[in-house]
């Protein structure tokens, strides 16, 4: 009996000892399950974050998550848009969240004593910050923003030639475009903060410059300056006044033709095309034109005398004669030896912009007058003149012509005759008030024209000799 009740006591003490080890195995469970602490060695974007409480650990990260919400991007336009804007970044769709972390550390207060403390020894250690934003947010905003440059155009700089024949200049105007791509390629790099940040500071406030690009015209006000079109430097006038009015017209839409004709440097000016270019803008009128050396009625005569007065504007201004020569027969409006004929595929007039830098012509028709202007660069201490000589006058001869309605012997006098004559013609350089040189520029030859007389017809005696027409006649001063 004694042996039985000492089994039984020993058995009491070990199911004691087994109950009373359960209870504290089980209390100590309990207290495992029921911390109030994130699991140790927890980190969160970085943060270590194991041992606070929990409480504490959310309100930490929402507070960063906050904290990133509310940083701003201001951007500084160039001078050329002459303004700054700010944005708060979650207008470019940006978003900080901790919900991993967040979702799991919620997850400790969940289910039963057991399965929290299963849930705790298993609790993961590292838990990202989740960040996004919005690149094509961005740049719309920018865009929206100075939209207005992206609609500026450019306008070429002008030359302004004004009444009293000064030069003034317009500036040209630029046009901007809008060049964001590296700008927002800073802005991420800033707006997705790295784990290291957040562990020492993070930037609330990011500043950049947006790079607008300059778009300038083809004219730039440097450029159209550059060509030295400076200011008048030779004018010459011819007048038409006594011109009939087709002769006056021919004259006034050659000279419209002529208007604004731009030469660059060391270009050469050719009469030929200038005449082409005012067949395509005009119908030319009847008007007396030169034929064999005579005049006749025929289509375009006038043009010459733009050509004329353009050559006495630049022989005055001291260009370089390429190709000119004289009517064959002398012409009203100017003095022998300084006129500058044309006849189309024959004849030509050209010459070289030997000014060094850009020349315009301008001419002017008012009052049956005609006047060629030159506008570009020359010493203002030089100057040109032209001097014609007459060498010799050669008297007409007299052409018979038999008209049978005359009586034998009788003659008449149909066309009186002109004298023709030779000329050297000269360019005299002035500087400074002297003549430092004297240049022959031409030797003209002027046709005499005959005197033509009619005379009966003869008996008996031998008939006057005709004068043969030219084989390839030339047409001048028409088209």
């Amino acid at each position: 009996m004694i042996a039985i009740l000492k089994r039984i006591h020993i058995g009491v003490i070990v199911i004691s000892s087994l109950l009373l080890l359960a209870a504290i195995g089980w209390g100590i469970v309990w207290n495992y399950a029921l911390q109030k602490t994130v699991p140790a060695e927890v980190t969160a974007g970085g943060l270590p974050i194991g041992g606070m409480p929990v409480n504490d650990a959310l309100a930490m990260l929402e507070q960063i998550e906050n904290t990133l919400q509310e940083r701003t991007v201001t951007v500084h336009a160039s001078a050329a848009a002459g303004d700054s804007k700010q944005w708060k970044v979650p207008e470019f769709g940006y978003k900080a969240d901790f919900s991993g972390a967040r979702t799991a550390i919620l997850k400790l207060k969940e289910g039963s004593t057991w399965d929290r403390a299963v849930y705790r020894y298993n609790f993961a250690k590292n838990y990202p910050l989740l960040q996004s934003w919005n690149r094509d947010s961005f740049d719309a905003a920018i865009r929206k923003q100075w939209s207005w440059l992206e609609k500026s155009e450019t306008k070429n700089a002008e030359r302004i030639i004004t009444e009293q024949d000064e030069v003034r200049y317009e500036p040209h105007v630029d046009a901007y475009r809008l060049e964001p791509g590296k700008l927002i390629e800073d802005v991420e790099k800033w707006i997705i903060v790295k784990e290291e940040q957040l562990r020492t500071s993070v930037e609330r406030h990011f500043e950049g410059e947006l790079t607008v690009a300059v778009i300038h015209p083809d004219v730039t006000l440097e450029k159209l300056k550059a060509e030295g079109v400076e200011r008048k430097i030779i004018e010459f006038s011819t007048d038409f006044s006594t011109n009939a009015e087709g002769r006056a017209y021919n004259v006034t839409v050659t000279a419209d033709a002529l208007n604004d004709w731009h030469l660059a440097p060391d270009e050469t000016f050719d009469y030929g095309k200038l005449i082409a270019r005012a067949e395509e803008l005009y119908e030319y009128r009847e008007a007396p034109v030169i034929l064999n050396g005579k005049l006749v009625p025929g289509i375009g005569g006038g043009i010459c005398q733009v050509s004329s007065t353009l050559y006495n504007a630049a022989v005055r201004a001291g260009l370089e004669i390429v190709e000119r020569r004289n009517h064959s027969l002398p012409v009203a409006y100017l003095p022998l030896g300084q006129d500058a004929t044309y006849a189309g595929g024959a004849i030509n007039f050209r010459f070289k912009n030997t000014t060094g830098k850009h020349l315009l012509i301008r001419t002017e028709v008012k009052d049956r007058k005609l006047t060629v202007k030159l506008f570009g660069t020359m010493d203002e201490n030089v100057q040109y003149g032209m001097e014609s000589v007459t060498l010799k006058t050669v008297q007409p001869v007299v052409q018979e012509k038999v008209n049978s309605e005359l009586s034998p012997g009788q003659k008449v006098t149909v066309d009186k005759g002109k004298p023709g004559y030779l000329v050297d013609t000269y360019r005299t350089t002035i500087k400074d008030g002297k003549v430092i040189a004297r240049d022959k520029i031409s030797h003209d030859t002027y046709r005499a024209q005959p005197t033509i007389v009619e005379v009966g017809p003869m008996t008996g005696g031998p008939a006057p000799t005709p004068v043969p027409e030219p084989i390839d006649p030339i047409l001048e001063d028409g088209i």
